[in-house]
């Protein structure tokens, strides 16, 4: 498919690229688009004078969520997909727009429509959109207000062999071991030499699984045993197939984890506890004359869907009982997969961190949820298969709606959307009054980058110590603004972390810093605040409250 030539004059969320080969910057989306399905909400919103007479808002069920700190703007309540959320003033929901990209989930148009937005296929002043990646230059036209579900870059740990090539790097910087968790993969046609060599010497007895670098739902994915079968000239990664995969009932089976990362720089990743289990629908058999069965060696919905002997999806929570019931260990596996995650979004990181700050406006922009695809061997070793960006939210079973409808209102949450600084002055002190708030609208002071001298002086001394002892309690001990303002924005994310669990950064997840080829900054700040108030988080709260209550964190940086 071609690219959508770029106009400037229209809105970022219409610049959509498609999968292909040839462009480095495209990589898995397996969300396709879905049917429109619009719903007319004038009628649920009122004028903000009435709302304030509405009794259904005295229960405290306010569509608004304070932050922890004082002079910071409330975060947008967001609703689950299957139930309206409490009735939002005219004056307030006429700024809450969302522009719909052509591939926005159902289950996030509900979300959206029941928490007050309206969603709208042209227009310039959205708040957010959830669409398909863009070229990193595309970032730069966001808005500071404007969120998006994607950071620049990201094509690093999507692509199928970008993220071989990251992961080797790693393999072999450290210890191979330590990355030992993604299947041996040449990238052709420039490994091709190599390849043959490794062919002959396992003698041509291995079977391999060739797919395109930048597909998803299984396209042109196949499992092959002959050298005459393997692409000479075409773009394709092959990886050494997995040909002793744990079996249920004879099938072959993988997991989709949903990764949620809200910041590259510091690293903030949590993962949701339940998933998918996806099942092949033809019993397993390991004889070569069987490699072409696309039913029996792929767990792809969208491939085994269509057959007429397709079993239903599990919950990833069904297989952990499964599993226990086998008395397997699932606490440690569970810890496994945590890792294997962290240590790939590490591999992306020293990458996507630079295309972040050179291409997005604001902190506020960017968030990510991936789709981590998992496949277990007959000894439960994880072994890791792709990372999906835009992975599906299509909801054509109970089971997709129970696991993909809370996981968006989660994520919504988590990120926090708040209102544009675009309300007229008497109605947003109105609604100060109302919700008893210091703001109502974001102040894009919080967000900023730019640093002032002493931030840049104390972060280049904090990121040339190698000894964790010598930063640890001295990175903390007097924080700038800058600082305090990314603690705000943590802190208010942890009061969402209702379903979501976060992995990192955590007391205990310094032991993945040495991975950094560069070291963060804000990842030593983190790891400090987190060595000393995770077991204490309300002293930590307080700390940051203090210097909200005179604004601090609000002091800006002057531009010489």
């Amino acid at each position: 498919m071609d690219v959508i030539a770029y106009n400037h004059h229209h809105e970022i969320a219409n610049v959509e690229y498609s999968i292909d080969d040839g462009d480095p910057e495209s990589q898995n989306e397996d969300e396709d688009e879905e049917i429109p399905s619009y719903i007319d909400i004038e009628q649920l919103v009122l004028p903000v004078d009435q709302l304030f007479m509405n009794n259904g808002d005295k229960t405290g069920n306010t569509p608004l969520r304070k932050s922890l700190f004082s002079n910071v703007a409330p975060y947008i309540v967001f609703q689950s997909f299957d139930c309206m959320g409490p009735i939002m003033p005219y004056e307030v929901t006429k700024y809450l727009k969302w522009h719909l990209s052509t591939i926005t989930p159902l289950i996030v148009r509900h979300t959206l429509t029941n928490s007050g937005f309206h969603l709208m296929k042209i227009c310039q002043e959205w708040c957010g959109t959830w669409g398909k990646h863009m070229k990193s230059s595309c970032f730069k036209t966001l808005k500071e207000s404007q969120k998006i579900n994607h950071f620049p870059g990201t094509f690093q740990i999507g692509r199928k062999d970008c993220l071989w090539l990251n992961l080797n790097r790693m393999m072999l910087k450290h210890e191979a071991k330590e990355f030992d968790f993604v299947p041996r993969t040449y990238v052709l046609p420039r490994d091709l030499s190599s390849f043959r060599q490794m062919w002959k010497k396992l003698g041509g007895k291995e079977r391999w699984i060739v797919k395109p670098p930048a597909s998803a739902r299984g396209t042109g994915i196949k499992v092959v045993h002959r050298w005459s079968q393997i692409p000479r000239k075409r773009a394709v990664i092959v990886q050494h197939y997995l040909s002793r995969p744990k079996l249920i009932d004879g099938m072959k089976f993988d997991l989709r984890l949903y990764v949620l990362v809200t910041s590259f720089n510091p690293l903030k990743i949590y993962i949701y506890p339940d998933g998918l289990v996806r099942f092949a629908s033809v019993k397993y058999n390991d004889d070569i004359n069987f490699l072409n069965d696309r039913f029996m060696h792929l767990t792809n919905y969208s491939i085994n869907k269509t057959n007429s002997t397709y079993t239903d999806k599990w919950a990833l929570k069904a297989l952990w009982s499964y599993l226990e019931q086998k008395h397997v260990n699932v606490s440690m596996l569970w810890a496994s997969m945590k890792d294997i995650v962290v240590k790939t979004m590490i591999a992306g990181e020293s990458n996507i961190t630079p295309l972040t700050r050179l291409n997005t406006p604001s902190r506020y922009c960017c968030y990510e949820l991936f789709g981590f695809d998992i496949l277990l061997d007959e000894d439960l070793k994880p072994w890791l298969l792709e990372v999906n960006i835009s992975p599906s939210l299509k909801s054509s079973s109970g089971l997709d709606s129970a696991i993909k409808g809370p996981l968006i209102q989660a994520v919504f949450n988590i990120v926090g959307y708040q209102l544009p600084n675009s309300l007229p002055a008497k109605e947003a002190k109105k609604l100060a009054e109302r919700y008893q708030l210091d703001v109502v609208c974001q102040d894009y002071r919080l967000y900023k980058t730019t640093l002032s001298y002493d931030e840049r002086v104390k972060q280049s001394v904090y990121s040339n110590l190698r000894n964790r002892e010598e930063y640890l309690e001295p990175i903390i001990k007097a924080l700038t603004p800058d600082d305090v303002r990314q603690l705000i924005v943590y802190e208010d994310e942890q009061t969402q972390l209702n379903t979501f669990e976060k992995i990192f950064p955590t007391a205990t997840s310094y032991k993945y810093l040495q991975y950094f080829d560069v070291p963060r900054y804000y990842n030593l700040l983190f790891d400090a605040w987190e060595t000393k108030y995770a077991e204490n988080r309300s002293e930590g709260i307080m700390r940051l409250q203090k210097l909200c209550q005179q604004k601090y964190h609000l002091e800006q940086a002057t531009v010489c």
